[in-house]
């Protein structure tokens, strides 16, 4: 097949001025471009624009072919979700609103805890049972609290930072350190002690007993629930509060600290009395099967000796024998 050659057509010159004019250099000679149409075999000039359009093509909208095709999957119902959008980054003004807010919602959802479970509320209580005694607490003041059997105090958190208060059952010994900015209270339900600094016994025991406050050191207010009963007490006097009314009066009861100390002196008291101190400050339990033993009087000192040994010094004392049935001993004669 013979080929085609046209270059001999169009001198160096020429082919210049046309490759100008059709990439767009120069459009001043027509003639040449017509000229190479009329004999352009090939479509020369077709394919060359074909190529410049290509060339010359607009930047792809990627954010509209997503959205199209987003659009697309979800009515196929390929896709659920809504598209990510993008947001500003947030400013150090936001963070630190974010952060104020989140502080306060821990705030107040700790505070809702604590109030929920109590804790705001939760007192301190010390109790003990029958078998304790002279069991020792020492309050956050500092102050001193020994308590008998079957004794309980409480008091409330912040003890010390705001008041000074504790409230009892039962009897104990408070030896408080001396802070005239917040007097010490105690709470013996029918009766108020308040103190600056002082020690002192307490002892709210059944409903229908009176409060008795017995002071050692310094000086005591005592403030009854009924008109008038306000007593301040020295040391050596007991305060005797009634629902109804009040009174106090010198301690003549060298025993009436026994509880504490254990130790018990008589001059020739009866022996009804003895065994009423030895339950007390012993949880000795004594019964005598004659009666006429009670008649019988007692002068020696018992200083914190076991049951067994009190038992047996008061038999051979009185030339009496014993039985025990459970926790009570059986006094008779022999």
């Amino acid at each position: 097949m013979k080929e085609t050659n046209d270059t001999g057509k169009f001198t160096d010159r020429e082919w210049e001025e046309l490759a100008a004019h059709l990439s767009g250099e120069n459009t001043a000679n027509g003639d040449i471009l017509s000229r190479f149409a009329e004999e352009d075999e090939y479509n020369t000039m077709k394919y060359w624009k074909d190529l410049r359009e290509m060339d010359n093509e607009r930047e792809i909208n990627v954010d509209r072919a997503w959205d199209k095709l987003h659009s697309r999957l979800r009515d196929n119902g390929l896709m659920s979700e809504e598209p990510v959008v993008k947001r500003r980054f947030l400013t150090p003004a936001f963070y630190r609103v974010a952060a104020a807010l989140l502080l306060l919602v821990g705030i107040g959802s700790a505070l809702l805890y604590i109030n929920n479970n109590g804790l705001l509320t939760r007192k301190t209580i010390v109790a003990t049972n029958g078998d304790q005694k002279n069991l020792e607490v020492t309050l956050p003041d500092g102050s001193t609290v020994i308590l008998n059997r079957n004794t309980q105090i409480s008091y409330m958190p912040g003890f010390g930072r705001g008041e000074r208060s504790v409230t009892i059952t039962g009897e104990a010994f408070f030896d408080i350190v001396r802070d005239e900015a917040r007097p010490f209270t105690v709470d013996a339900g029918k009766a108020m002690v308040e103190v600056l600094g002082t020690s002192f016994n307490v002892r709210a025991g059944a409903q229908e007993a009176p409060v008795e406050v017995y002071v050692k050191t310094g000086q005591v207010l005592v403030k009854g629930t009924g008109e008038g009963s306000e007593l301040v007490l020295e040391p050596g006097f007991i305060g005797t509060v009634y629902p109804d009314r009040s009174g106090k009066s010198v301690n003549t009861d060298p025993n009436y600290m026994s509880w504490n100390t254990g130790l018990l002196v008589y001059d020739g008291q009866t022996l009804d009395i003895v065994f009423r101190d030895l339950k007390k400050v012993y949880d000795l339990d004594i019964v005598a099967d004659d009666p006429e033993i009670l008649s019988n009087t007692w002068t020696s000192p018992i200083d914190n000796q076991a049951q067994e040994t009190i038992i047996r010094l008061i038999c051979a004392s009185f030339n009496l024998a014993y039985e025990k049935d459970g926790d009570v001993y059986h006094l008779k004669r022999k």
